[in-house]
């Protein structure tokens, strides 16, 4: 009989495992804590548990990661782990270092179902989506790899989440948003609220949602200022028009004083780019509190566009500026590792795809 993991469910339901075993609850407290404080993979470790309740929970639960298939280290020392699960199925997490913060991009599916045009991601069918503890099992992973424990630590190397790796979050709220409480525990791992960027293609009616349960920052894929192009580059705006989306981020319950709604913009040459196009987005997000990233293209075998170019990138940027909304210009990291953004895609169908062949 396959042991259950211990990673991925709640204190409450941690609860109910360690009464069924014959234990008082607060021990469920004590094993929360070397979890998710201290990062331990041994039950042994667990000292102030005694010895035949340590043996009790080897024999019954596991602490287990995801297997490692795969790591990478970009010449920027961005770092992409592809991570297996026992199904066999695969996902990737990237570790983005910078002076004074340490991100974890997070994947939430298998694949993704949204098929945006210029997304790697894209052009892999969704498989399925991720389970609590897969998802937590990245922060985690990431966390071993990087020596990052204990989660309280001064001088933490990662400090912040963005939910922008495989897939779309809003389509597995139920699954991501258990898994960022756990990680927003302040008795575990412990990153704040404001530490965590969830990023969506329009998915508008789970976004007032978001924002009331969990209240994280708010990224939005938005690339396009019309509807004509939007529907053709992201097919969600097809669903969720461009109108929908604006009035659903105007009201998002976390956006307070000094939190700002992010707008993702992928730059492609002669598709977006042009200073008319800036001064529309202008004109959408008016009112709301505001910075815009611009994204130059990151190129995959196949892709149907080209990034824009450095100038036109300035040009777009400057108005943006002018008009009084930090817009900056995203460095693009780990590209020799195919790890920047729209780049990542699951390396179990890639060989999946060449078996067949």
């Amino acid at each position: 009989m396959s042991k259950k993991s211990l990673i991925g469910i709640t204190k409450e339901e941690l609860k109910a495992e360690i009464l069924a075993l014959g234990e008082k609850s607060f021990r469920a407290d004590q094993i929360w804590y070397w979890i998710y404080n201290q990062g331990v993979q041994d039950f042994e470790l667990m000292t102030n548990l005694s010895k035949d309740f340590r043996r009790a929970l080897h024999e019954n639960y596991t602490l287990a990661r995801a297997e490692i298939s795969k790591e990478l280290i970009s010449f920027d020392e961005t770092r992409k782990w592809l991570l297996k699960f026992p199904d066999n199925n695969e996902v990737e997490a990237v570790f983005i270092p910078g002076a004074e913060r340490g991100t974890l991009c997070v994947s939430s599916q298998v694949g993704c179902t949204l098929t945006c045009k210029f997304c790697h991601t894209g052009t892999q069918n969704l498989v399925r989506n991720l389970e609590v503890q897969e998802i937590v099992a990245q922060f985690m992973h990431a966390k071993d790899s990087l020596e990052d424990w204990p989660s309280t630590k001064k001088n933490r190397k990662l400090t912040n989440i963005v939910m922008m790796g495989m897939g779309e979050p809003l389509l597995n709220y139920e699954n991501v948003a258990k898994a960022l409480k756990i990680i927003m525990d302040p008795d575990g791992l412990a990153l704040s609220k404001r530490k965590i960027t969830l990023s969506t293609s329009g998915i508008v009616p789970m976004i007032t949602r978001c924002g009331e349960e969990l209240g994280v920052n708010m990224a939005i894929s938005l690339h396009a200022v019309n509807d004509t192009l939007r529907d053709e580059i992201v097919p969600i705006n097809r669903k969720y028009k461009i109108k929908e989306l604006i009035d659903a981020c105007r009201n998002y319950p976390a956006l307070k004083p000094g939190r700002r709604i992010t707008w993702e913009y992928v730059m492609l040459h002669n598709v977006n780019d042009s200073e008319a196009d800036a001064r529309e987005l202008l004109k959408l997000i008016r009112g709301i509190p505001s910075k815009v990233n611009l994204i130059p293209f990151n190129p995959w075998p196949g892709a149907p566009y080209e990034c824009s170019t450095p100038e036109q990138i300035r040009k777009f940027a400057a108005i943006v500026e002018n008009a009084g909304y930090m817009s900056p210009v995203r460095t693009p990291r780990g590209q020799d590792i195919m790890a920047a953004c729209g780049q990542l895609k699951s390396e179990s169908i890639r060989a999946r795809r060449a078996a067949a062949a």
